[in-house]
């Protein structure tokens, strides 16, 4: 049967949006560079057999509208490559790589780029609260007090399906609710919190000194000419006492910070699938192999807990168990719900995110999938194993959920 596998991967670093280093640089053209970046690492493919252009975005609109994935192909001085522009928000660039898996699969073509895109600071310039949730003058806000009461009923394990009393689930309730209401489910407190966001700090900060996240990124240069080659957001000396003196910001009695949160972002990923049969026709060797993919869904009021159920599902298509994974990427949209994640599914902490995550690195919506894809794939490498899990939650109350075994 015919395997889809991964030849290259690139990414940009990750800025941190309306103030960081990559706030003047348009999304298309992030796009662009990072695409290109990924396909000079595969300099024997002729750009015609490539089927389509598969561009992720969490909020397509704006600078970010018009298809952007055509734009992108126009822009690399592809006019014959079709493009198209998906969104499932935090997954949306995982979600274009699975598209890429079924159309292998399908024999409906050979060669797909799978990538994704957001740039924060040019969707809402300076409107950050509206996009982090941060207004707590908002009636999202008192609504969401409420709607948790009612489904927890004051009890840590217990949630009641909104829908089973009439109402209506809020879909895109603020993501920072989303996690006060898993916390409270799952009883996480407010120091175990913290504590995993100082650790994929101090991981984060020990890989750049390693020269790890150096073999994933591939400098941007900025409109006004500065080079940035670096991510914005890692931090050096994180403690978890020193995080405990930020205020929450989603609940005044709440227990998300900007600490133990990931900030918003801008930056782009590219990886580059195709049929094992093209990969042997050019002569390359593959990076790793997709074996499984899965989607699931949830209560939107907890969707943090998403990557629970999509991991076991991919996990059962794969014909594997969590003890046969060498290492896990769980995306790291709050501390308060990969704690609860990763407990509930039984993973050995010592295999997660064990080169820091998105608390430190930065979560660019529709680029974070193909960019776990690179850091997974860069993390089996450098510590030479064989089998990786790339999960993470999804805005509206998903999960989704890849299998990758590395071949080189």
């Amino acid at each position: 049967m015919t395997e889809a596998v991964i030849v290259s991967t690139a990414r940009s670093p990750i800025g941190r949006a309306f103030k960081g280093s990559l706030v003047d640089v348009r999304p298309d053209e992030l796009a662009t560079t990072i695409v290109r970046a990924a396909l000079d690492k595969v300099p024997g493919l002729d750009p015609r057999d490539i089927s389509d252009l598969m561009l992720g975005c969490g909020l397509p609109g704006g600078e970010q509208g018009m298809n952007m994935g055509r734009v992108v192909a126009v822009n690399l001085g592809y006019d014959f490559l079709p493009g198209t522009t998906i969104t499932r928000y935090c997954s949306s660039s995982l979600q274009t790589t699975r598209m890429a898996l079924h159309a292998i699969k399908a024999g409906e073509g050979d060669v797909f780029i799978s990538a994704g895109v957001e740039a924060v600071s040019r969707f809402v310039k300076g409107n950050s609260d509206t996009i982090a949730g941060q207004d707590l003058t908002n009636p999202i806000y008192a609504d969401a007090q409420a709607r948790t009461a009612a489904l927890t009923d004051g009890g840590a394990d217990s949630w009641a399906d909104p829908r089973e009393n009439g109402q209506i689930p809020d879909v895109y309730i603020s993501m920072g609710q989303t996690a006060e209401n898993l916390a409270r489910m799952k009883g996480v407190s407010r120091r175990e919190m913290d504590e995993f966001a100082a650790r994929s700090q101090n991981l984060a900060e020990q890989a750049i000194a390693n020269g790890f996240f150096a073999r994933e990124i591939t400098p941007i240069t900025t409109p006004g000419g500065i080079v940035v080659s670096a991510d914005d957001g890692p931090r050096a000396g994180v403690t978890a006492e020193g995080m405990a003196g930020l205020k929450p910001v989603f609940r005044p009695d709440g227990l998300i910070t900007a600490g133990n949160a990931c900030p918003l972002n801008d930056g782009a990923a590219a990886v580059i699938i195709m049929s094992d049969t093209k990969a042997r026709e050019l002569g390359l060797t593959p990076l790793a192999r997709v074996v499984s993919t899965a989607v699931t869904a949830l209560s939107p009021e907890i969707m943090g807990f998403g990557p629970v159920e999509a991991t076991r599902l991919a996990l059962r298509r794969a014909g594997m168990s969590i003890d046969d994974i060498d290492l896990f990427e769980i995306n790291e949209a709050f501390a308060a719900q990969v704690i609860p994640s990763y407990q509930e599914l039984g993973i050995d902490i010592d295999k997660l995110n064990v080169h820091g995550g998105a608390i430190a690195l930065g979560h660019p919506f529709g680029s974070t999938g193909a960019r776990i894809t690179g850091t997974l794939i860069n993390g089996l490498q450098t510590l030479d194993k064989q089998w990786g899990v790339e999960t993470m939650c999804v805005g509206g109350g998903m999960g989704m959920a890849m299998v990758l075994e590395r071949l080189s």
